[in-house]
């Protein structure tokens, strides 16, 4: 298992948040992830697609894992979201994280959330700042 594996695994036990979105991780890689999360009926607004803030806690949950890939701790120090299309209850929707930059504290990453037809919903952009530590608590 690869270290951005461990990472994950060790910061989605104590997701509850992810958890009960039902939000998978797929793919983790140093500075990358993938996850997924079905749109479910209770995440519908009163237009009958999903509510923003479902897709950006998709987006900002592929964020965090991207960002806290290398095992250093990191939280977000600011995003933007656009959203260019709905989702509907049933869409499988898919979040990939890519870093565009990684500093010595802070870095810059890209999220774009795709439905199952690989059409883009949204755009996230998120900045992170280190805080000390480690994601697994270990020295």
């Amino acid at each position: 298992m690869s270290n951005a594996w461990r990472n994950a695994h060790a910061m989605y036990e104590r997701d509850t948040c992810a958890q009960a979105l039902g939000i998978d991780i797929i793919e983790m890689d140093e500075g990358y992830a993938v996850l997924t999360m079905t749109v479910a009926p209770h995440m519908l607004n009163g237009h009958q697609t999903c509510h923003g803030g479902q897709l950006f806690s998709l987006a900002d949950t592929a964020f965090a894992y991207a960002c806290n890939s290398q095992g250093l701790a990191a939280v977000a120090s600011g995003c933007s979201i656009d959203f260019l299309r709905p989702g509907f209850a049933g869409d499988k929707l898919t979040a990939t994280a890519r870093v565009k930059h990684q500093g010595k504290q802070t870095g810059v990453y890209d999220i774009e959330i795709v439905n199952q037809q690989q059409k883009t919903v949204a755009l996230f952009r998120g900045k992170s700042h280190r805080i000390g530590g480690t994601v697994t608590g270990e020295a």
